[in-house]
Order: structure tokens, then C-alpha cells, then sequence
């Protein structure tokens, strides 16, 4: 397979390589071409928007610098390696027809992502990502947060629900 790439050749980062593809997400084409490029998350990502050879739709992916895999420690002692994208989707849940845009979410996920790398340890309990989670959709959106401390702290009755909520409030009258 030949290089790829858009209009003029900006180096190494925009040629298609055999064996590393970038799939497109809406027909599986394994061959696309870049047709922009820049720096993205203040720096530390490229965002690339592509089009795909086959179905010419586009799309955007991001290349982050690659570090030692920082992995998130389960309540049960399990590991498994951090996931901006599990992170996202969870959040995105909680936020599910509440007017928040994709936008914010993504800064939420920029900062909490941001937050545990510069605590420079290989391994972050999954309770102090859900803190973190919990702070930003506190600041953010009552329902949201409600949500998502639902899950986060396991709720199994409406009286927790409730509890929570006077919580809030007393909070807010602070």
C-alpha cells in the first residue's frame, strides 16, 4: 500500500503505513487520507481530521504522547489500564438528555485525565477518579451528579437518593 496523504506531504506522522491503520468508524476502510492537522489539548495531542478512500466521509482522531500505562486500581484489586474513552462514556451517561454539550464533556474528561497524569503514579484508585468525576458534574449539573453518585456510591434505596439531595442543598446554603 502507498503512502496517503493530503495535499502535500507533512511528514511521517501523515503517511499510511502498512499494518497501522486507522479504521474508519463508519465503513471499516482501513485506508484514509489526512486532510488537516494540528496541535490540539494545548499541546498535548494532534488532532487530525481524515477522509475516508471509500465512503469520503471524515472524521477526527487524536494522537496523544504515548507514557507508562497508568492503570486504575478496581474496588476488587483488579488493574486495567486507564481509558479516556470509558471515562467519557460514563460521564456522557450521567448527562444524557441534560443540556450539556459534548464540548463540556470532554473538557471534564481533559481535566480529570490531566489531573491523575501530573500525580506521576503508575497506579490511581478508581474511587479518586470518581471523586474527581463527582466534583466536576457537582459544579456542573445537579442531575448529572446525582446520576452518576448513584452508581458511584451504589445506591440501593430512594432514602440514599434523598439524603444526597439534603446534602446538596445543605451545601449550596453554605
Amino acid at each position: 500500500m502507498a503512502p496517503v496523504s493530503a495535499g502535500r506531504d507533512r511528514g511521517p506522522a501523515d503517511r499510511f503505513h502498512r499494518g497501522a491503520a486507522m479504521k474508519c468508524p463508519y465503513c471499516g476502510h482501513e485506508e484514509d487520507k489526512v486532510v488537516d492537522s494540528r496541535s490540539s489539548k494545548e499541546g498535548r495531542a494532534i488532532r487530525r481530521r481524515r477522509e475516508c478512500l471509500k465512503c469520503e466521509k471524515r472524521f477526527t482522531t487524536y494522537e496523544y504522547i504515548e507514557t507508562a500505562p497508568l492503570m486504575i486500581v478496581k474496588n476488587d484489586q483488579r488493574r486495567e489500564p486507564f481509558d479516556r474513552q470509558k471515562l467519557s462514556e460514563g460521564i456522557e451517561i450521567a448527562c444524557r438528555k441534560r443540556p450539556i454539550s459534548k464540548k463540556q464533556i470532554e473538557n471534564i474528561v481533559d481535566r480529570i485525565a490531566e489531573h491523575i497524569e501530573k500525580l506521576s503514579r503508575l497506579e490511581v484508585p478508581s474511587a479518586e477518579v470518581g471523586k474527581l468525576v463527582m466534583s466536576e458534574l457537582y459544579s456542573l449539573d445537579e442531575v448529572a451528579y446525582i446520576r452518576f453518585a448513584s452508581v458511584y456510591r451504589k445506591f440501593k434505596h430512594k432514602d440514599e437518593f434523598i439524603e444526597e439531595v439534603k446534602e446538596m442543598d445543605s451545601r449550596h446554603k453554605e
